[in-house]
């Protein structure tokens, strides 16, 4: 879905305390930027930023870092994120920054010493052709980035309403080394009681069609 330039979105953003503008200074430095000692997560698509802000005011003894591309959905994720956060007597940058960034080049923003102890993915572009496969939050080659930043026993949380996508995904994470933990093929169904619903996937389940996920957790490095 195509989204209309917001001229307002950039200065909306820039005057927002949790908005991080150049995310690379950052790098290996994101514990001090939060000033605590608390475990960092990371979404990559936060989109309009419901999961993310639900998460956030869940969990206030977790850091959270969303990241996305565009500004016109920055901007809504941190409009969410104050709707959710100041009725509860808290503001979105006690455990939250926002980020705008390629995730294909998010080893420019991560490091080592980040230690991501949780990646979320959900309802990523599947990329269908199979010339852009590569582009796939999940291909193995962004799989083998996210190990640089990522605890040893860190997890990756992934949902897709589709199927190819999914499958593949499976032999992604096969090839780049991660032991799969959990899967369900019908989430809904499934009895898994730490589920946090995102807007695709209230919608995609009207429509019935059944929401794959799975945990991932990348085996001990060497």
């Amino acid at each position: 879905m195509r989204l209309r330039r917001k001229p307002w979105a950039r200065p909306e953003l820039a005057a927002c305390d949790f908005y991080v503008d150049d995310p690379a200074l950052l790098r290996d430095h994101w514990q001090e930027e939060f000033g605590n000692g608390h475990p960092l997560v990371l979404e990559l698509g936060c989109g309009k930023g419901g999961f993310l802000a639900a998460q956030a005011a869940a969990h206030p003894e977790l850091n959270f870092i969303g990241v996305d591309l565009k500004s016109e959905v920055l901007v809504l994720a941190k409009r969410k994120a104050e709707e959710t956060l100041i009725p509860l007597g808290r503001t979105p940058g006690e455990n939250l920054r926002l980020m705008s960034q390629d995730i294909e080049r998010l080893g420019m923003m991560l490091g080592p010493q980040d230690r991501i102890s949780r990646i979320y993915i959900n309802f990523c572009n599947p990329w269908p052709k199979p010339r852009h496969a590569k582009h796939r939050l999940t291909h193995t080659r962004q799989l083998l980035l996210y190990r640089n930043f990522l605890e040893p026993e860190g997890q990756l949380w992934f949902k897709t309403d589709d199927d190819p996508l999914f499958e593949d995904t499976l032999g992604y994470l096969e090839e780049s080394g991660w032991r799969v933990e959990y899967l369900t093929r019908d989430l809904k169904n499934s009895g898994f009681e730490e589920n946090v619903p995102t807007e695709h996937e209230e919608m995609f389940s009207s429509q019935k069609i059944p929401i794959k996920f799975l945990i991932a957790c990348q085996c001990l490095r060497e």
